[in-house]
């Protein structure tokens, strides 16, 4: 097996969401889930991803960074959103280079969760901003790159620190 599908098949042992202090993953509590996210939510360390099995996209992908550096196999993380009237969704993932390839690691969207395979870099982030607009509308789509946050900061303070990372003028590159 190898180093890539070895990742993959540790993220298989994380669930989606986050857990309270009872061990009680939120995601099912819709309420709770959608009015209070900003209030419980922190970025878990690889380390607490491990121990809590339970994560969003944001905890993930420091999760798969540091898996991938591990193993030695330089990724890059992105931190795709949209502005809408009232809600902010948003993803972060994964990519890599082998072999003059490129390559979208997926685990937390379960739709597309997977390794593909693209021909270049502009494809494949043109072809994950696609697959985004599909699901959440035709709205205003920005996206950056991004360095290691700060683990345990919160939803807002999340959203500052991509602010200062790398923007990909998505008009322009794909």
């Amino acid at each position: 097996m190898n180093a890539v599908n070895q990742i993959m098949e540790i993220m298989d042992n994380i669930d989606y969401g986050f857990k309270d202090i009872h061990g009680i993953n939120l995601i099912h509590n819709k309420e709770v889930w959608d009015n209070d996210f900003n209030n419980f939510y922190y970025l878990q360390s690889p380390e607490e991803l491990l121990e809590s099995k339970c994560g969003v996209c944001w905890d993930q992908v420091e999760l798969e960074r540091y898996l991938f550096n591990k193993k030695n196999i330089l990724c890059k993380s992105y931190f795709i959103f949209m502005k809408e009237e009232d809600m902010l969704p948003s993803h972060t993932f994964i990519t890599y280079k082998n072999n003059n390839k490129y390559y979208w690691f997926e685990h937390s969207w379960n739709k597309y969760k997977g390794i593909h395979e693209y021909n270049n870099e502009q494809l494949l982030l043109q072809d994950i901003i696609n697959k985004f607009k599909e699901e959440h509308g035709n709205y205003k789509t920005y996206i950056y790159e991004y360095n290691t946050p700060l683990y345990h900061i919160k939803c807002n303070d999340f959203y500052k620190y991509i602010e200062t990372q790398k923007y990909i003028d998505i008009n322009s590159n794909c």
